[in-house]
């Protein structure tokens, strides 16, 4: 199992997003599926100011993965960015809530200043799934001179098509990771 999303049959290795490319991507797990309360809470977390459902969500990843993140032995826990503008008008990044939440119930650090968003994009719930990598075309870069630990994680709230973290996760190994894993909140159920 690569991402976590729901396979089509026993012998899948794959799912149909994951199988379609190469990934920088070593594995990831997600706490949930993204279906029932999951998406109002996500909701209410982004969009009406509910900053404390980051705790919730960091304790249900660090619960739920620990074995992984011994087993993946994380050097670095990095959220996924926002871009400037965009976090100015949210007034906070999600990602580096829950990311700061699991590091201090893991003693893995987190830093929000290693990976950077350097352009606006489309917000990715809004286009298919081609669109949506060309939408993060250049739109990441990692801080230049850092010694990045080999296995990092990525943290972002949804995981749907995987464009978002496959292009973080590019940017970190070509800039020294070898190994890039991944939590979210939720996940979506494929096609």
């Amino acid at each position: 199992m690569h991402c976590g999303k729901p396979l089509a049959g026993e012998e899948e290795e794959y799912c149909q997003d994951c199988g379609k490319h190469r990934s920088f991507i070593r594995q990831g797990r997600s706490v949930w599926l993204h279906r029932g309360k999951v998406p109002g809470a996500i909701y209410r977390f982004k969009y009406h100011n509910k900053r404390r459902y980051g705790k919730i969500f960091a304790s249900e990843m660090e619960c739920r993965f620990r074995n992984e993140l011994k087993q993946w032995e994380i050097g670095l826990i990095i959220p996924v960015p926002l871009h400037a503008s965009r976090k100015r008008r949210r007034g906070f990044n999600q990602a580096e809530i829950i990311a700061d939440e699991l590091s201090q119930l893991t003693g893995i650090p987190a830093r929000n200043d290693l990976l950077f968003r350097i352009r606006r994009t489309d917000p990715q719930k809004v286009l298919g799934e081609n669109e949506r990598r060309q939408n993060l075309q250049g739109a990441f870069a990692v801080k230049r001179g850092q010694n990045l630990p080999t296995n990092i994680l990525l943290v972002d709230d949804i995981y749907t098509t995987g464009s978002t973290v496959e292009k973080c996760a590019k940017m970190l190994c070509l800039a020294g990771a070898e190994n890039v894993y991944f939590l979210t909140v939720s996940i979506g159920q494929g096609t």
